[in-house]
């Protein structure tokens, strides 16, 4: 589950923020207390300096040494059991503790070199942030409506479009569900307005909740960062294309509406083949058949998207002009 650079970095601003933030917060109580309680103040001073006193003693050596780190200890002890009677008697139960904005890393984001679930939990609503504008919102499974496609049989498949629809949600319900890394490729295809696209960000938003990396690109934007990092380089484009390679689930929408030409041609099959060989899965929309496929593009590309993709045909009536007519 690699999240890309921007999402980490924006996860690991906002963990800082809170930490700052919580920081802030104790901070403006203890003045607050410190102007209540004077005598506060002055226990906090002396617990610093018996503190200090204990630390030198670790170095000290015989007979007194030892009895002047008891002594620190127990005027320690007392003056923790005073601030504490202190505390009790004149604010709520917890009202100066130093709450960590997590318990388990202490608002660091990790355990060791593994990423604490705080810090991925951040990373998480990251991506589903970035998720959220690039699809236009939050699309769901449940909100996909099977009754704007026509339940008459189609001569051409010997059923109706809702019937063909109805198995290609339960298949895409099922791969968002079961998703794990490696688990296979979707190929969307049909005209314009039949729900590839909805049903695109139904699965990324459903995959993404369970952790694992999304990028989501329209076909357009997809090429134009490949052009850009291969032609006109920086740092901003290597990181673009870093996660086009290293994304859990990369899914391209639109395939066909970019401008065609070689590099698009060489830059489509070099991504295709380069995710088939990790193991990276893919979902891929089109307005395309996989002959059209072949022609716009070459033999090759066609032949791994028809032979290492789930194909989904979809089938009806445009939903954009449906929802025009008030149905």
């Amino acid at each position: 589950m690699a999240y890309s650079v921007e999402i980490l970095a924006r996860a690991q601003r906002e963990l800082a923020r809170r930490k700052t933030d919580a920081a802030s917060v104790y901070n403006q109580r203890l003045q607050l207390a410190y102007e209540k309680l004077p005598r506060l103040r002055e226990i906090d001073r002396q617990l610093r300096h018996s503190m200090a006193l204990a630390a030198q003693s670790v170095f000290a050596q015989g007979a007194d040494a030892v009895n002047a780190m008891e002594q620190a200890k127990q005027e320690n002890l007392a003056l923790q059991k005073e601030r504490t009677a202190l505390l009790e008697a004149n604010f709520q139960p917890g009202w100066l503790e130093e709450n960590p904005v997590c318990h388990r890393c202490g608002g660091s984001g990790y355990l060791g070199s593994t990423m604490c679930s705080c810090l991925r939990q951040l990373c998480l609503q990251e991506q589903k942030k970035e998720l959220c504008q690039l699809t236009g919102g939050a699309d769901r499974f449940e909100d996909f409506r099977l009754d704007y496609y026509p339940d008459r049989i189609d001569s051409k498949i010997g059923a109706s479009p809702r019937a063909l629809m109805q198995i290609n949600l339960q298949t895409a319900k099922r791969f968002a569900r079961e998703f794990k890394s490696g688990c296979g490729n979707l190929l969307f295809s049909g005209n314009t307005g039949l729900g590839k696209t909805f049903l695109s960000a139904c699965i990324a938003n459903e995959v993404a909740e369970k952790g694992f990396s999304i990028v989501y690109e329209s076909a357009p934007r997809l090429f134009s960062k490949l052009e850009k990092n291969r032609f006109n380089p920086d740092d901003t484009s290597r990181s673009e294309v870093q996660k086009l390679d290293s994304c859990d689930l990369l899914i391209i929408d639109d395939l066909g509406t970019e401008m065609p030409g070689n590099f698009v041609t060489a830059a489509l099959y070099a991504l295709v083949n380069e995710r088939l060989l990790s193991g990276k899965s893919m979902l891929i929309s089109t307005n395309l058949t996989i002959g059209e496929i072949a022609q716009r593009y070459s033999p090759q590309i066609a032949s791994r998207l028809q032979g290492e993709f789930k194909g989904m045909p979809f089938m009806g009536v445009d939903i954009r002009v449906l929802k025009n007519r008030g149905v």
